[in-house]
């Protein structure tokens, strides 16, 4: 090994100097008086209660003291059933405190207030609680691989006011929404957040250094907490839902379903989570695309339970929640005689459970489980008889059996900033059905200093293809080594896939057999200048090659700059280039995985801007351009976002995004003699969203979301793929496959929080999909197609969740 890297190593393993020399502390006290949440602080409680104050900046100047016209101060008591907060924030312009209500989790324009809590003290995860002065809470968990995940929703209570000398705060944090061990003097780590937002001012009560990337190693101490008796967590949320729906095609019909989920804390430490009769009816639709990519596309979770708090299940990314209810794992295959009438789209899911908490060792264990039930596609068989009469008859082939998902974490903690995690993902399916196993090693390791880090996984998944017989082993393995603290910042990795690797029944993955190496070199200021808040350019490159042939089938070297003005307005500008022919092993999809298409030179072209959001008229602009080393072949494209708030209740934003492909090579086809057709085609385009809210309160909100979106491709002439990946122009071949794809969505919503953790809920939902081979190019008739056609499907659906704590039962 060379001796850098024994350097690298000592460092990690053995640097023991800790950056922070002394870590702020904050006592709290155990109090017997009920406090009520109305942001007065009128019971005595508060009075002798300890003050968090003199914070200080973390932007646009790191490290710069509060002022004393806008100082913060802070308390923190507690009783056997929660933490309280109580916060008072000068502000010597308390009418320009910015306000804008908003849907639960949305920052949006307004002033904030946050106190940060890690019940273990180990650096690595923290809960945070924010309130803006406009009364919206935002709830989040905090690691530093995922950033802050807002799914993540607990039953808190708050309250604030703007007052004549700023505005106050009033937080009562249950511990059911906190995680710590059970010592009977509890030690935890603690930070304080505040945002004035007209002059995107950020401010902690430990300071957040720049130089550091992880957060949460740089929190104070909360202490005094002693000898809580907590009381049991058990909540019951059940739902009923109902749902009308209606096309040209069918007669509206109505639709009842009822359903439970289940939270119950094991201990102070473990949390059990279920639902039971799953229903995901109100959940965001996907923004389905013209897919002409020899991928799968991928879609966002938006279902809750695989969304909240689920940090500890993503280690080691081989979790794709999307496959638990997705479409179904196989295809049938039906003679010549026979068609699919019936394939379902996706699979329903019976139930799903898990279960997630850490030791006071530092030892995290999640477990997730789910079932989805046996699925069935319908296939009908035509029969010519004798007499030249023909009957039909229908059979049904079993295309997902019940199939059992699931999910096992043990992640390890260390060194207040450093783990080590195992993760299994598991899928079985009844019967002669393909089964799959997935385990991986994960390290994430880090200097006392936090300033240098080592990274990796071993990954090896196992298939057994029960109907044939086969078995399939692979593996993955990656490591990457980081500067990660300072102006000056760098970056190397390396990661080989082996041909058989394979983890997609329970995760995603689109490439294997390949072997690749990355880098990256980066600057920052630390402090404002007379320019700019925040500037930092960043140059990378990325070569990847076939493990097979050893060709070169990716790379990338990249620069680009980020910047934000003295008006907080945010812009940049970059180059992406590929200045190396390639060659892909996928777009051929041939049978032979050999077979590969060379891919020219290019170079990209962009540059963004995102005026500050704080005005009441806001754009965002983002053009691009990109040269290819191939006749007439460019691509080009831009988006346009114009937002506009009327008031602190009402707001408006339109997104526009057009892109084009002139002269693009794709695959389109297989002939009769089993050549590979490719074609040279245009491809334009066109995606129209609007988002509009209006919320009457923090509580009470109405949402409009819509997209329209077009894409069509026109072939000009196909070509015969070669061997050596380039093409021969194909006269014979003429089949029109050019193809138009309108799709159409629009949700409006109302949501109501009528009691703490229980919502009532009304969507109307129509929505659309129409694909064609022949159509006419204007925009207009796509337009009215997509929204005046008989697949247009209408919902109406009310909703109701009610949240019951059994403590209130007993009582």
């Amino acid at each position: 090994m060379p001796k850098v890297f024994h350097y690298y190593f000592a460092i990690i393993l053995f640097s023991s100097v800790s950056l922070f020399a002394q870590k702020r502390s904050l006592k709290t006290q155990l109090i017997s008086e009920k406090i009520t949440i109305d942001g007065n602080f009128d019971e005595k409680s508060w009075e002798n209660a300890e003050i968090a104050t003199n914070f200080i900046e973390i932007f646009p100047t790191n490290g710069k003291p509060e002022s004393n016209n806008r100082r913060s101060e802070v308390k923190i008591i507690y009783d056997n059933e929660a933490i309280y907060v109580a916060a008072k924030l000068f502000d010597n312009e308390p009418n320009k405190i910015l306000k804008e209500l908003t849907l639960r989790d949305n920052f949006a324009t307004a002033d904030h207030f946050g106190v940060w809590f890690n019940g273990y003290n180990d650096g690595q995860q923290e809960f945070r609680f924010f309130v803006s002065a406009a009364g919206v809470q935002i709830d989040a968990v905090y690691t530093e691989a995922s950033d802050e995940d807002y799914t993540w929703d607990a039953i808190w209570d708050s309250k604030t006011k703007v007052t004549d000398f700023g505005w106050v705060v009033e937080m009562k944090i249950p511990y059911a929404a906190l995680r710590f061990s059970t010592v009977e003097k509890q030690t935890w780590g603690f930070n304080i957040y505040r945002e004035v937002r007209r002059e995107r001012q950020k401010l902690s009560w430990s300071l957040l250094d720049n130089k550091i990337v992880n957060e949460s190693v740089q929190a104070g101490i909360l202490e005094g907490i002693e000898n809580i008796k907590t009381p049991t967590r058990l909540f019951l949320i059940p739902y009923s839902s109902y749902y009308l729906n209606a096309n040209t095609k069918q007669k509206a019909y109505g639709e009842f379903r009822g359903g439970l989920d289940v939270k119950y804390g094991i201990n102070d430490a473990f949390t059990l989570d279920a639902i039971l009769v799953p229903d995901f009816g109100q959940t965001k639709f996907d923004n389905v695309e013209l897919n002409l990519s020899a991928f799968e596309q991928q879609f966002a979770e938006n279902r809750p339970f695989f969304t909240e708090g689920t940090d500890l299940f993503n280690k080691g990314n081989l979790l794709y929640t999307r496959r638990i209810g997705g479409s179904p794992s196989t295809y049938p295959i039906i003679d010549s005689n026979e068609e699919v009438i019936d394939y379902p789209t996706t699979v329903d899911l019976l139930n799903a459970v898990k279960v997630s908490g850490r030791t006071k060792g530092g030892l995290g264990i999640g477990v997730l489980n789910a079932v989805t039930e046996k699925t069935d596609a319908t296939i009908r068989k035509t029969t010519v008889n004798s007499d030249n009469t023909t009957t039909t008859e229908n059979r049904k082939v079993v295309v997902e059996p019940l199939t059992n998902f699931n999910v096992l974490v043990l992640d390890q903690r260390f060194n207040q900033n450093s783990s080590v995690a195992f993760v299994n993902t598991n899928v079985t399916r009844n019967g002669e059905f393909r089964d799959a196993n997935v385990s991986a090693l994960v390290w994430d390791l880090n200097t006392k200093q936090n300033s240098y880090n080592l990274s990796g996984n071993f990954k090896y998944s196992y298939i057994n293809e029960l109907y044939n017989n086969e078995d399939k082993k692979g593996y993955d393995s990656y490591l990457e080594f980081r500067k990660t603290s300072g102006k000056y910042r760098f970056a190397f990795s390396s990661q080989y896939v082996s041909n058989d690797y394979d983890n997609n029944d329970l995760g995603i993955n689109f490439q294997t057999h390949y072997h690749s190496i990355y880098g990256s070199v980066s600057y920052r200021i630390l402090k404002p200048n007379n320019l700019f808040n925040a500037f930092s350019p960043n140059m990378n490159f990325y070569n990847e090659f076939d493990n097979r042939t050893g060709r070169l089938q990716a790379n990338r070297l990249s620069l680009n700059f980020n910047i934000d003005n003295k008006k907080n307005d945010y812009f940049g500008f970059g180059i992406n280039s590929k200045p190396l022919v390639t060659y892909d092993f996928y777009e051929p999809r041939s049978i032979d995985e050999r077979k590969f298409v060379e891919i020219p030179e290019q170079i990209q072209f962009f540059l963004f801007f995102s005026e500050n959001y704080n005005n009441k008229f806001a754009i965002d602009f983002n053009p691009s351009y990109t040269f290819i080393n191939e006749l007439r072949r460019v691509n080009y494209g831009f988006y346009f976002g114009p937002r506009y708030r009327v008031n602190d209740k009402i707001s408006l934003v339109y997104g526009f995004n057009f892109f084009r492909q002139n002269n693009n090579t794709g695959w389109v086809a297989f002939d009769d003699f089993d050549n590979t057709i490719f074609a040279r085609r245009d491809r334009k385009n066109f995606t129209n969203e609007i988002q509009a809210k209006y919320s009457i309160n923090e509580k009470m909100n109405f949402n409009l979301l819509v997209r329209h979106y077009w894409s069509y491709v026109t072939n000009k002439q196909f070509l015969t793929l070669k061997e050596d990946g380039t093409f021969e122009n194909n006269f014979v071949f003429n089949e029109n496959l050019n193809q138009n794809f309108n799709t159409w969505n629009l949700d409006l919503s109302y949501s109501w929080w009528f009691a703490p953790g229980s919502q009532l809920s009304i969507l109307y939902r129509n929505q659309s999909a129409q694909f064609s081979r022949e159509f006419n190019r204007n925009f207009d008739n796509n337009f009215n197609s997509a929204i005046n056609n008989e697949n247009l499907n209408h919902t109406l659906s009310f909703s109701i969740r009610y949240f019951i704590d059994y403590n209130s039962l007993k009582k």
